[in-house]
């Protein structure tokens, strides 16, 4: 029985996670590419993708506004 509603993702794409943190997508790649910002790799070859747990940027965001919000 299904209730209509989406489940909550586990992981956001970067277009979703830069909306969701309210950035750039280019400032999230530079913070990604620094490894600022947690972030999973999956898949290989052409079809590799780049997710960013809900959970870790949860984390990720309360650590950083306890230490001035300095990226």
């Amino acid at each position: 029985m299904t209730t209509g509603t989406m489940p909550t993702p586990l992981a956001l794409r970067p277009r979703d996670a830069a909306k969701a943190l309210g950035i750039s997508p280019r400032l999230l790649w530079q913070l990604t590419h620094d490894g600022v910002i947690p972030c999973v790799r999956v898949g290989t070859g052409k079809r590799r993708a780049v997710l960013y747990s809900v959970a870790e940027l949860q984390n990720w965001l309360s650590r950083r506004s306890g230490q001035g919000g300095e990226a």
